[in-house]
Order: structure tokens, then C-alpha cells, then sequence
């Protein structure tokens, strides 16, 4: 226990502890005080102090998600603390964006997300200016005292300066870890969260989280769209042999250039698995490897998918540019047909998946989903009603809560 963070609400949430987790000997959210406080019931007339017999109503539920096993909530969050945006994407579709007391690059993910969350009626969201969680410290999370940590540990023990016993003792005298980060791209744990470490999908972890924040009705209001969405998509696909090539690349320049296959294993390409583009590297460039203007001409991809191209202060035309301007990327089928297209994030949370399911729809297979419009600059674009794979009031309503 670090010195001078003892506390009385600390010695009252610990004294709730009950079910045994993977953390550090179970977890419970949501504690306001001690167990004198009033209850409902109490208020109502229906206490028994008159007799001695004083009983409270236990309203506590748990839910179970890796790596952290059973965690005991005694009321819904209403502080969030995240460290990646597919976290922070699942408070803001459970209508909690505004809850989030830190997350990685706020500036940089408000601006992107809101280019999003434009086309969504009635919806605002405001980052800006929260704490920058991507090597959070532990005073800092004292500090933020939020209801629910969500985030992995098993990825935060990576950090410097933490380890379990870190872990432990913020999971304990604040509020649970609730979080899974590894899906991401499926890599393996540290050895201290390897036995029983389990892989999701988005919206499956999504669905533990919505239950950790009670908020079924939405969650399952969402899925519904999503569901809609992916039958959209699989009924209308084009056969495999006419599925055009693609990659998806990140870049601050030209000089060092990642490349993501769209077929990865992991929830990071949840918006372009469903979609069965063919791999332009045929295998042989492994996911996330820094890859030059040659390398991408040997593999010529028919579709190339600029990840962050719709962050304000990234200039898309200037990336084109850079790829028309090389005497090596010109020659990029891709380039010469006028097939780079912006994309949005690979951390996505729900609401972001689906924008980023129609659109990437709409870019690799035009003919089929509706042409993807010209686009340089701004909030994603206006689509026709009738172009549109999903209902965007629809979705709005529900992250407001009318569900």
C-alpha cells in the first residue's frame, strides 16, 4: 500500500469484498459510503431499526470478463477511466462519453471521433483535455478516484513503475479493473494472466461492459443494428475472385510507413474482416510491419486504406499527393486508379465500427454498397438516405437513451 492513501472509504470498500478474481481477491464498484447508509426501502418506511433487526437491500450484481474473472459491482459506474479508445467508444455508445475522466491522445481521439459523432443527431462528445492515460500513473489514478478502471491490466502491468501488486491495491481501495485489451490483434499475456486469458470480439467484450455499466436494453438495441448491418454486407458480398486487393496504412511521412492486412486475427480489424478483401501481401508481409514504396508496389494493392484520415489536423490530400508524387507509389494500382481512402481508427468502439463497416463497404465495393464520396476534408460525409447501410437517428436515439 503506497503511504498517505489509506483511507476510511478505502478500509469501507475493501470491507465488501467477496468474490475471489484474478487481481487481487475480487472486485467491487460503485461503494458510496458505509453500510449504515439509508436504503430505499428504509426511506420508505419498510426498516426494521425500530425492532434491532436493520437490514439493507443488496443490490450488488457481478459480471465475469477476462483476465479479471468475477467482478462485484455494487451500483452502476458513473466515473470512467480508460487507457484505449475501443473502451472509451463503449462508454460513449452507452451514452457515458462524457463520464470518461482519461484515455489515450484525448485531443487527438475527440477530434477524429466528433467527425463521426457529426452525423449523429442530437449526440455531442467532448474529450478535450482529459488526462492522457497511455503510461498512467498510479497517483494520477488516486487522484481521478473513478468508478470503474476500464481497462486491461494484464496490459498495464507492461508499464513502467507498475506490477501486480499496483494492480491490486488500485483494483481494491478505488474500483475494479473491467477491461480487455489483448483481443486486439490476439497477442499472447504476460505469464501471470496466461491461464485463462480469453480473446473477444468488439462487440462481445461490448456486451460484458454494457452489463457492468447496466445497461443492457442499449447494448442489445446496438446489436441489433450491427446484426442488421453484417446480414447487409454477407448477402450482398461479391464472390472471393471478384474481391478487389487492399491494405490499410498508417503514416505521420513517407519514410516510415506501417502496413495492416485487413484479415488479422483480433478486434482491430473488426470493420474489414466481415468485408473478405483479399490480402495484397498474399502473406508474406506480416501485419504491422514498416513496409517502403517498393515493397507496396510488389504487392500492388487494388485499394489502399489511410488510417487517420479523417483526424482534423491530418491533411489527406497531402498524403495522396506524397503516393502520386513518387516515381515508385505512382505505379501503385491503387494510386493510379484514385483508390486511397480515408479511414478512421482501428481502436473503434461500437459506434465507430459501424460508420467504418459502411464506409469501408462503400470504398472496396462501390458497384454493390453505393459509391463512397469524394472526401479531403471535415465530418464524414453526407450519404443519401437511401445509400446509408444504417440509420443514423436510430443510433443517436439509443446512445441518448431512448431505446
Amino acid at each position: 500500500m503506497q503511504e498517505g492513501f489509506e483511507t476510511q472509504l478505502d478500509v469501507t470498500r475493501r470491507h465488501y469484498l467477496g468474490i475471489g478474481s484474478a487481481v487481487g481477491g475480487g472486485l467491487l464498484a460503485g461503494c458510496t459510503g458505509s453500510s449504515t447508509e439509508p436504503t430505499d426501502a428504509s426511506e420508505d418506511g419498510d426498516s426494521n431499526e425500530a425492532d434491532g433487526d436493520s437490514t439493507e437491500a443488496d443490490d450488488s450484481y457481478t459480471v465475469s470478463i477476462a483476465p479479471m474473472g468475477e467482478v462485484i459491482f455494487e451500483s452502476p459506474p458513473e466515473t470512467v477511466f480508460t487507457r484505449l479508445t475501443h473502451h472509451a467508444g463503449m462508454a460513449f455508445a452507452l451514452g457515458r462519453g462524457d463520464s470518461i475522466t482519461a484515455m489515450h491522445a484525448p485531443d487527438y481521439y475527440d477530434g477524429l471521433w466528433n467527425q463521426f459523432v457529426e452525423r449523429l443527431p442530437g449526440v455531442s462528445l467532448d474529450w478535450t483535455g482529459l488526462y492522457s492515460s497511455w503510461e498512467p500513473s498510479k497517483e494520477k489514478l488516486y487522484e481521478l478516484d473513478s468508478d470503474i478502471h476500464l481497462a486491461d491490466p494484464a496490459w498495464i502491468t507492461k508499464q513502467d513503475g507498475w506490477d501486480q501488486a499496483d494492480i491490486d491495491e488500485i483494483g481494491t481501495t478505488i474500483s475494479p479493473w473491467f477491461g480487455n485489451s489483448l483481443s486486439d490483434r490476439h497477442a499472447e499475456p504476460a505469464a501471470a494472466y496466461a491461464d485463462g486469458y480469453e480473446y473477444y470480439t468488439l462487440w462481445e467484450q461490448f456486451e460484458l461492459v454494457a452489463e457492468a455499466f447496466q445497461e443492457q436494453a442499449r447494448y442489445e438495441a446496438l446489436a441489433e443494428i450491427h446484426e442488421d448491418l453484417l446480414s447487409t454486407i454477407e448477402t450482398d458480398l461479391p464472390a472471393e475472385s471478384e474481391r478487389p486487393s487492399a491494405v490499410m496504412l498508417a503514416s505521420a511521412d513517407i519514410e516510415e510507413i506501417y502496413a495492416y492486412t485487413l484479415s488479422t486475427p483480433g478486434f482491430l480489424t473488426a470493420h474489414t474482416q466481415p468485408l473478405g478483401a483479399r490480402d495484397a501481401f498474399e502473406g508474406e508481409v506480416e501485419s504491422n510491419s514498416v513496409v517502403d514504396f517498393e515493397t507496396l508496389l510488389e504487392a500492388d494493392p487494388d485499394v489502399i486504406l489511410l488510417l487517420g484520415g479523417f483526424e482534423p489536423e491530418t491533411s489527406l490530400p497531402k498524403r495522396r499527393e506524397a503516393f502520386r508524387s513518387d516515381p515508385v507509389a505512382s505505379e501503385i494500382t491503387a494510386v493510379q486508379d484514385d483508390r486511397l481512402y480515408p479511414q478512421g481508427a482501428r481502436y473503434q468502439g461500437p459506434i465507430l465500427n459501424l460508420f467504418q463497416l459502411e464506409m469501408t463497404a462503400k470504398q472496396l465495393y462501390p458497384d454493390t454498397f453505393g459509391a463512397w464520396p469524394e472526401y479531403e476534408e471535415g465530418p464524414y460525409p453526407e450519404i443519401p438516405a437511401d445509400e446509408q447501410l444504417f440509420d443514423r437517428q436510430r443510433v443517436a436515439d439509443i446512445v441518448n437513451g431512448d431505446v
